[in-house]
């Protein structure tokens, strides 16, 4: 603990929950004193009554005395007692007395430790969990109807709780040089070399040459007036523009055939030369160093890019506000999904042996973990929060709880010791 100026410096306390505070109970514990003092003042009565009569009246008015005088003696004792426990009766420090306000701290310790000891073991969490069917439960928990879709909000909830924690300007930086170092230090050539590799097993290289085939031919197309305007810029001035049509058309024409024919016929002899070369490029950038040079170079100069930069530094932004977006939209496919897997987990934990057989082990090993590593720290917050506790109020509020059933521990005492008193002098006076 803590000292200010050579003195323990005050423990600080916290306040009980404010649920404790029950009327109904005040009114109940109010209403028992009251019958427990009603009962030692009618005992208290009935014995001055006693007295006044004196002897004379009748033998009968020692044995009602005795018995009110026995009374008294057994209220005032359980009255002593009870009090004692909460504090000092009538405020006189008498010796071991307000032995919940001294002792709380001490309380709170053995309390925590009772509980460790006799409930947060791994063997009787083990055994209550064999009579605990944990999928089956668990399994009607996630099917309950409605659940899937709650439980996928509040991930989503969950998931912009935690987005809200981090900030973008200290996250954003790191992720785009990770990124960035990724990109740097994975070699461009083998990855390259087994997309084309993919490309040409698939024989997808030949659709795209057809396709670029078709767009040649298109392109040559639409623009026939610009390369005969060119062909006459560049044509001497002497040649007739008959002549430079006719020769414009010829090449035109056999350039068109050209690419048709090559577009038309799967085994021609450009299509086999181009797939041979795109094979034989492959096995450079798997082989040659001077290739994989040179496509390790293209990389470099992508990834330095000022839009590449731009693309890397805003990765974790446009990332991260998808997801949410797509968390956040009860409609999206990731919500969705989410749902369906939580029903098909239900589904899984109620009908499927394997899977609950698994859950049940999995709950054994993973309670005692749980219970034998944290049942001290659970120990010490039982007693580190008693501790903490405003005594006075800590008392009051112990008293608010079971003091009803400790008055009847004074009214009992009022009878027993009534009865008591009244079997004493009956057999004494048989003895006389």
């Amino acid at each position: 603990m803590p000292r200010l100026g050579g003195v323990p410096a005050p423990r600080p306390t916290a306040p009980l929950a404010t649920s404790l505070d029950d009327p109904e109970r005040a009114r109940d514990l109010a209403r028992m004193k009251r019958l427990a003092t009603g009962l030692f003042a009618a005992a208290a009565v009935v014995f001055v009554i006693c007295v006044l009569l004196g002897p004379e009246t009748g033998a009968w008015v020692g044995y009602v005395r005795a018995t009110a005088e026995a009374s008294m003696v057994g209220a005032l004792a359980d009255w002593f007692a009870v009090t004692a426990l909460f504090r000092h009766p009538l405020r006189l420090p008498i010796p071991h007395t307000a032995i919940i306000p001294r002792k709380k701290d001490q309380i709170g310790a053995s309390l925590g430790t009772f509980v460790q000891e006799n409930f947060l073991t791994r063997a009787v969490i083990e055994e209550k969990l064999t009579t605990v069917d944990v999928p089956g439960r668990l399994g009607a928990f996630l099917a309950a109807p409605g659940r899937a879709e709650r439980l996928a909000g509040d991930a989503s909830a969950l998931l912009h709780s935690v987005a809200d924690l981090i900030k973008d300007e200290d996250l954003q930086p790191a992720v785009a040089a990770l990124v960035d170092r990724k990109l740097h230090a994975t070699p461009a050539a083998p990855v390259v070399a087994r997309a084309l590799e993919l490309v040409v097993d698939g024989d997808r290289h030949q659709e795209v040459l057809s396709a670029a085939l078709r767009g040649l031919t298109r392109f040559l197309e639409d623009n026939r007036v610009v390369f005969r305007a060119q062909l006459g810029d560049a044509s001497p001035a002497w040649v007739p523009d008959w002549v430079d049509d006719r020769v414009f058309d010829r090449v035109f024409s056999a350039v068109q055939g050209f690419l048709e024919e090559v577009g038309q016929d799967p085994r021609h002899e450009l299509r086999r030369d181009y797939d041979a070369r795109l094979r034989a490029y492959v096995h450079a950038l798997r082989t040659d160093p001077a290739t994989a040079g040179r496509i390790e170079e293209l990389k470099k100069e992508l990834l330095e890019h000022p839009a590449v930069r731009t693309w890397s530094g805003s990765l974790w932004s446009n990332l991260k506000n998808a997801v949410l977006a797509a968390a956040a939209d009860p409609e999206s496919v990731l919500r969705t999904r989410v749902t369906e897997l939580i029903r098909d987990g239900a589904r899984l934990l109620q009908t499927d042996p394997t899977v609950r057989e698994l859950v049940q082990r999995r709950a054994h090993t993973v309670a005692g973990y749980l219970v034998e590593r944290f049942a001290g720290d659970l120990a010490d917050l039982v007693g580190g929060t008693v501790a903490r506790w405003d005594t006075e109020e800590t008392s009051r509020r112990i008293e608010l709880q079971v003091g009803r059933d400790l008055q009847w521990i004074r009214v009992n005492g009022t009878v027993v010791g009534g009865l008591a008193g009244l079997v004493i002098y009956t057999v004494a006076q048989l003895l006389s």
